[in-house]
């Protein structure tokens, strides 16, 4: 049963987190913010950095990684729920699914991540 725990959490992400999780890379990440940052808006692109960026901190277990590069993986894909090309609502889809991400993932998301996430706002979105 301990020796199970890497299994254990596995696991716990959603099968379709994993589908997503496979298609995440950094390139298409960077790609996809820097190309629809304003389209998208502030509040996606802030949701979609803080998860960015608690992934890259050491003491981020597997399974919160787990759940992020899914969420972040949803977010790049160009086939989601609501097109993104959709004039208003074509993030909503994006928002939720990174919104609740970050509530999973809440713990490791510091104020260092929010931050480096806030630094990078100002330059896209000034202050």
């Amino acid at each position: 049963m301990f020796g199970r725990k890497k299994n254990l959490e596995e696991d716990h992400a959603p099968q379709a987190d994993k589908q997503y999780e496979r298609k995440y890379t950094d390139d298409s990440f960077w790609d996809k913010v820097v190309k629809f940052a304003k389209t998208a808006g502030r509040e996606v692109i802030e949701k979609a950095l803080w998860l960015y960026y608690a992934a890259q901190q050491p003491n981020t277990p597997l399974w919160a990684k787990t759940a992020i590069y899914g969420a972040l993986g949803y977010f790049i894909s160009p086939i989601d729920a609501i097109p993104d090309i959709t004039p208003v609502v074509g993030y909503a889809d994006d928002l939720a699914v990174l919104a609740a991400a970050v509530a999973t993932v809440a713990t490791y998301i510091t104020a260092d991540v929010k931050e480096r996430a806030a630094e990078k706002l100002r330059g896209w979105f000034g202050a």
